[in-house]
């Protein structure tokens, strides 16, 4: 498992850069990112080198954060793996909730990171599977 963070933003111009201006500012590397917009807000979710730290600096800035596990799995780089991935969990009964990747890092295969409404479970069936879910040290580009 990892630990992402979900922070909401205001959906306006700038908003994203003023988050990633912190991290920049206080030396800490950003690994995957994905935003999730409605009108008004968005929702941030990232994956970085120092959570905890990140997590009470945007904090401290007003922002609201939560930091939450997810799944990062290994995937080869072919056509229908995602799909065999996907239909793994939902033959499983596990609700998907989102979904989001890192495709380039320093020659591994690329990983999706997902949140299932059963971590442990969805953890447990890919690896018994085969899969490689992967730990936060592996979450490098």
């Amino acid at each position: 498992m990892i630990q992402q963070l979900s922070i909401i933003i205001q959906n306006e111009i700038g908003s994203v850069a003023k988050v990633t201006s912190i991290l920049k500012n206080n030396n800490i590397n950003l690994r995957a990112i994905a935003s999730f917009d409605t009108p008004e807000f968005a929702i941030l979710r990232m994956v970085v080198d120092q959570p905890e730290k990140t997590k009470t600096l945007l904090t401290d800035k007003g922002y609201a954060v939560t930091m939450s596990e997810a799944i990062a799995v290994e995937l080869c780089d072919r056509p229908g793996v995602l799909h065999d991935l996907l239909q793994i969990i939902a033959d499983a009964d596990i609700g998907l909730n989102y979904i989001y990747s890192i495709v380039i890092r320093n020659s591994k295969v690329p990983l999706i990171i997902l949140n299932t409404d059963n971590l442990e479970k969805t953890k447990a069936i890919l690896e018994e599977k085969g899969y490689t879910v992967a730990g936060q040290e592996d979450v490098v580009l």
